[in-house]
């Protein structure tokens, strides 16, 4: 059933994605600058474990369009060589650094593939309604297992994911379900796989977990939906040095400070953040610093 907004007209689906949903969450002044001001606010330097991240995602997906007979760990490391990407290095040797360890554990991740099990989808987009929002994402790879589907997520990062991480994933469980949906066969598994260590992380939903995420996904767009109201029906944007000022919107949108404002997008104009975290350099994640960096599957 459609929510009904003012004199009875249905209010439009919300569309969202896991990241503007977890971006609701982390900072609603991020969230602002994010989806709802233009011009956008400029952002900081690409982060070079983004670029790592991106590098890895590309070669295994790659991988899996190959031919079966050339899926080989030695096709899947060119892929990671032939595609690398650059930015957010510090420089030429610690990208050649990094694009060497990547290529390592990407052969070494699909040594361990069977490359005539194709999986049910790789980079594939799903999506869902409820009766108030219109959901999508973006799923490194869907599995096969047996009757059922799993979701896959690769992760690059310095600390190896738990079962916890995997049971708590907004992400991963909306994407379950979407799955579920469109392809019209149970998915309840959701997986990390994580490279470096080559370990996987493993949580098997329940119905009534899915329902509790789904339920708390509207929740959080219900929110989001109010906050969008409330900007496009408030005063015109007053701008400082051409951006949108805070101060107008600070009720709805305030600053949500900690140690995350270190690896913020925005930190440059963000003046409460700044006093929170030192803005960290592009580089930061790949030199012991991860465990703080906002990465979160998409």
């Amino acid at each position: 059933m459609e929510q009904l907004g003012f004199e009875g007209m249905p209010r439009r689906l919300y569309p969202c994605t896991p990241s503007r949903l977890n971006t609701w969450l982390d900072c609603p002044r991020r969230y602002r600058m994010t989806y709802l001001d233009r011009p956008q606010p400029s952002r900081s330097s690409r982060w070079a474990h983004n670029s790592l991240g991106a590098s890895v995602h590309n070669a295994l997906a790659g991988y899996w369009r190959l031919p079966v007979a050339e899926r080989t760990p030695q096709a899947a490391g060119a892929l990671l060589v032939r595609g690398w990407l650059t930015d957010g290095f510090r420089d030429a040797g610690q990208s050649r650094e990094w694009r060497e360890r990547a290529r390592v554990m990407v052969e070494e991740y699909a040594a361990g593939l069977d490359p005539e099990r194709e999986p049910a989808g790789v980079e594939r987009t799903v999506s869902t309604k409820t009766g108030s929002i219109r959901f999508s994402g973006r799923i490194d790879r869907l599995d096969h297992r047996g009757d059922a589907l799993a979701v896959v997520d690769y992760k690059t990062g310095r600390r190896s994911p738990t079962a916890d991480d995997a049971r708590d994933s907004l992400a991963l469980a909306l994407y379950a379900v979407a799955a579920s949906r469109m392809l019209r066969r149970p998915c309840r598994t959701v997986e990390l796989h994580h490279l470096p260590s080559r370990t996987v992380a493993v949580w098997e939903h329940t119905e009534e977990s899915q329902a509790g995420w789904l339920s708390r996904a509207e929740r959080i767009a219900a929110e989001c939906a109010d906050a969008d109201e409330s900007y496009k029906d408030g005063p015109a944007p007053r701008r400082v040095d051409g951006l949108v000022a805070h101060d107008p919107y600070d009720e709805v949108f305030p600053p949500r400070t900690g140690p995350l404002c270190g690896w913020c997008d925005f930190s440059r104009h963000c003046p409460e953040g700044r006093a929170a975290a030192e803005p960290k350099e592009p580089w930061a994640a790949l030199e012991g610093e991860r465990a703080e960096a906002p990465v979160r599957p998409e």
